[in-house]
């Protein structure tokens, strides 16, 4: 599986080797983000204005120097979503700095326009960027996306073709084609993970409406059960998308990944349980300075190696060091 050489990137099998017992899709997507608790450190909260007056939160790892991680979340994920915080401690054992920047309303505090976040969202990650580059001139900068986060990434360095903000990027169990995504998890044991998701989507939305956000009136949406539904309804009219079609048409990474720039890792599972096989680009669609990893195991943001003496290993933590060392040191 790989690309032609020099017009195209590399689309390579993945080292990713799991145990026997933890090759079941569903295993690897539930052990290790919903039974898993990696050890917390203690963390800084930063204030990210934005220029359209809202703001998003971002928390550091202790470290005051050295190179910066920033971390995107998946779908309603957080500071506590498991293979974050993982990602975190392992950068910082690293000796590198790790923040995670929170999409809008996404930290605990509800964000103060009418409007959430979506999966084509870079807006406040440049943002950051821009920031951290001007406080820090010569701080080598990485970006590491999960799943929505990692869409969210890779349309922003196809879309800005921007390779100067960033040494290296990481985006791992993309939705690459938002659409086919949403149509994949709406069927089968699958329709488990919408249905957790779309609770927490609700609660967001609830919480928003509880603070009383002016402008901020979303239809009615408790009897709301799939992804496109909810993206029909809510996400794109909320966003400026005519719909949800539109708004996955516009927002799909896949498009985007002829232009990226940067020196790029995607990492995916060919048995993600959220998506079809489908979705996988070719070599041909990847641009000359991306390497795409596919396993064969490893579900949704799992990649568990196994259970080691202090908990999980997590293989995503250590190929991301791997990676992001020789760019960032």
């Amino acid at each position: 599986m790989r690309g032609d050489g020099a017009a195209t990137g590399r689309l390579v099998r993945a080292a990713f080797d799991p145990p026997w017992w933890l090759r079941d899709r569903h295993l690897q997507t539930i052990l290790p983000n919903l039974v898993r608790r990696p050890q917390r450190l203690p963390l800084r909260r930063e204030v990210v204005e934005l220029p359209d007056g809202d703001f998003v939160h971002a928390d550091w790892t202790p470290r005051k120097t050295g190179p910066i991680v920033v971390l995107l979340h998946g779908l309603e994920g957080n500071i506590k979503s498991p293979y974050a915080s993982g990602m975190l401690h392992a950068l910082h054992a690293t000796g590198w700095r790790a923040v995670l920047l929170h999409f809008r309303g996404c930290s605990g505090v509800p964000n103060r326009l009418p409007r959430a976040y979506h999966s084509g969202d870079w807006e406040h990650l440049k943002v950051f960027l821009d920031l951290l580059r001007a406080r820090e001139p010569g701080v080598p900068l990485a970006a590491v996306g999960f799943s929505l986060g990692g869409n969210a990434l890779l349309k922003y360095l196809g879309e800005t073709a921007d390779a100067e903000r960033l040494q290296a990027a990481v985006a791992i169990s993309v939705p690459f084609d938002l659409g086919e995504c949403a149509r994949a998890i709406d069927t089968g044991f699958a329709k488990l993970y919408q249905y957790r998701l779309m609770r927490r989507l609700k609660n967001s939305v609830k919480r928003k409406l509880a603070v009383g956000v002016a402008g901020f009136a979303p239809p009615p949406f408790e009897h709301l059960t799939t992804f496109a539904e909810f993206d029909d309804a809510f996400t794109a009219p909320l966003h400026g998308y005519r719909d949800a079609n539109d708004y996955y048409t516009r927002c799909s990474s896949r498009q985007f990944l002829p232009g990226i720039r940067t020196p790029t890792l995607i990492i995916h599972a060919a048995d993600d349980p959220f998506m079809s096989p489908g979705v996988v680009p070719t070599a041909s669609e990847l641009s000359p300075t991306t390497v795409f990893e596919l396993a064969e195991h490893g579900g949704h943001t799992g990649f568990a190696e196994g259970l080691g003496f202090a908990g999980w290993k997590v293989w995503t933590e250590r190929r991301v060091r791997d990676y992001l060392g020789p760019r960032l040191d």
